[in-house]
């Protein structure tokens, strides 16, 4: 029970922090210094990364309409204007699928590790904050799929390639990318949730091949559950933030992760 109780954990802290600009994996990083699962080190790498397959299912599902091209229920031309979003996310995944599959196991060595979460956390946070200044009052030239063109799409993939280091935040990446190549918040925010489908889904099958599809019972139920959990977090959690980008801005979360960096850095400072 106290194992599964760390997978409930587990599951919310991936659900909130997958979909808002905060960093995922540096939290998971972070929260395991605190919560440890009792199972191998095998396991649990690829846990922290397949638990992220319930929070994917959570845009599936709510965005299954608007990404689904064969729904009766559209127009030819909304049929091909949802196979135009289809494309875009293509061609934005190409840049951090190629890196991911070339560096995972380098970046698993040398990048994930609570000092290098703590910049990252500081860095975008800062960057956050002095991008939203510098649109303070600017109105973004995309403000649909329609006007994102090809080109936009391939940079902000660029962008997400950032977050490959862990504490930079693949939705944080993306989003801050889109801003800066001129895409309102709401059309960041949503193609970056469409963007993290098919990296999500590719970066599990990777260390689900690794792992092996072989699990005791009790590995069954930590993984069923921490992905059940994030799933359902993941609804309310991307419920929120596009709730609140309606009438605000991402400095909120600049200054979140600068101090939840610097609190980081200081704790493992007394401690270690």
């Amino acid at each position: 029970m106290i194992e599964i109780l760390k997978a409930i954990i587990l599951g919310i802290v991936e659900g909130i922090t997958e979909w808002l600009p905060i960093s995922s994996t540096g939290h998971m990083i972070l929260v395991e210094e605190f919560i440890q699962l009792n199972v191998s080190a095998a396991f649990k790498e690829m846990f922290f990364v397949v638990i992220q397959l319930g929070a994917i299912l959570a845009v599936v599902v709510l965005y299954f309409h608007k990404l689904n091209p064969f729904s009766p229920k559209k127009s030819t031309e909304e049929r091909k204007d949802t196979m135009n979003i289809w494309y875009k996310v293509v061609i934005g995944v190409l840049p951090a699928g190629v890196l991911g599959l070339l560096l995972d196991d380098w970046l698993n060595a040398n990048f994930y590790n609570y000092w290098v979460v703590s910049i990252m956390l500081i860095v975008y946070g800062v960057l956050f904050i002095v991008v939203e200044n510098m649109n303070k009052g600017k109105t973004g030239t995309v403000q649909t799929f329609q006007q994102l063109s090809y080109r936009t799409a391939f940079f902000i993939g660029l962008f997400q390639c950032l977050s490959l280091i862990p504490g930079t935040s693949r939705s944080g990446a993306t989003i801050l990318g889109a801003i800066l190549m001129g895409t309102s918040r709401f059309i960041a925010a949503e193609y970056s949730f469409f963007l993290s489908i098919p990296v999500m889904f590719g970066a599990s099958a990777l260390k689900l091949a690794k792992f092996g599809f072989t699990f005791t019972g009790m590995e069954m139920v930590i993984l069923v559950t921490g992905m059940v959990v994030a799933f359902l977090v993941s609804i309310i959690a991307i419920k929120f933030l596009m709730r609140y980008i309606q009438n605000n801005d991402f400095k909120a979360f600049g200054w979140y992760r600068i101090v939840l960096g610097v609190l980081v850095i200081g704790y493992f400072a007394l401690v270690r």
